[in-house]
């Protein structure tokens, strides 16, 4: 009995002061580029819990700093992917024929290249930077919700409420929005939380290969990277970003599976 409480209240600890961290890191007094050449490599101590880096810059500043940088690509991307690839998906469930049959062949061009290959082909095209990682990453991360929108599309739109509505002459667009989409919100949203949850792991990836995020500004990605060369050395370099993005992610994949089992009318009968 004990479990589940223990199980929702440390994902949703983890996530709280990610997020805290993430809207409200700006307003602390901080200096995440500041350079202190007597603190280079120092390991976590009493004054300083984790560390330096290999130019003497504060990892907690930068820990903070990467988390906001983190929290700004994974709402993003998640938000445009979710509008755009619900969109698509409800049209092409609702309107079947021909537009159904184009939709479904390019997700499936897109499902047949690993998404990571494909976001980083489009960074490496675009270029680095926070706006064009949210572009790349988008382009690859609408394709899950359209697949989902519009399975769950062609499982309701034959419902007696949804013909009724549409033999009384409502719209496509009201029937879309006030009949389907409040149905299909829900796995909508337990897709999002584990969209989150990649397309963290995602930013981070495409900054340690230097395809995202630049120096000097912080990313949990590119602070392992920098950290690879001393890990015999410093090896809170990569242990301190590491682990924070493994507890971030973590935590966004327990609330997902939280999520789903709440949502799961199954599991509550």
């Amino acid at each position: 009995m004990t479990r589940y409480p223990i199980d929702r209240l440390f994902p949703l600890t983890i996530l709280l002061l990610w997020t805290i961290l993430a809207l409200f890191g700006n307003w602390m007094d901080m200096a995440p580029d500041q350079i202190h050449l007597e603190k280079i490599l120092v390991p976590p101590n009493a004054q300083a819990w984790f560390g330096f880096d290999d130019l003497g810059r504060s990892l907690f500043d930068r820990l903070i700093t990467g988390a906001r940088t983190s929290f700004l690509v994974s709402l993003w991307v998640v938000s445009l992917s979710a509008i755009i690839g619900t969109l698509i998906g409800m049209l092409a469930g609702w309107k079947g024929g021909w537009l159904d049959l184009l939709i479904v062949r390019i997700i499936d061009i897109f499902l047949a290249f690993p998404g990571i290959l494909l976001a980083i082909a489009l960074a490496g095209m675009l270029g680095p930077g926070l706006n064009n990682i949210v572009i790349a990453l988008t382009v690859v991360g609408w394709v899950g919700f359209a697949r989902l929108a519009r399975a769950q599309t062609l499982s309701i739109k034959n419902r007696e409420h949804i013909q009724a509505a549409r033999a009384l002459g409502t719209s496509t667009q009201r029937i879309l929005i006030r009949h389907i989409l409040p149905l299909i919100v829900a796995p909508l949203i337990v897709e999002a939380t584990f969209g989150i949850a990649s397309m963290v792991i995602a930013e981070a990836g495409l900054s340690f290969l230097g395809l995202g995020i630049q120096p000097p500004t912080a990313s949990w990605g590119t602070m392992i990277r920098d950290g690879t060369r001393y890990m015999l050395v410093a090896p809170h370099m990569v242990i301190v970003p590491g682990l924070t993005l493994c507890l971030v992610v973590l935590s966004v994949n327990m609330l997902g599976d939280k999520l789903r089992d709440w949502m799961d009318i199954r599991i509550k009968s």
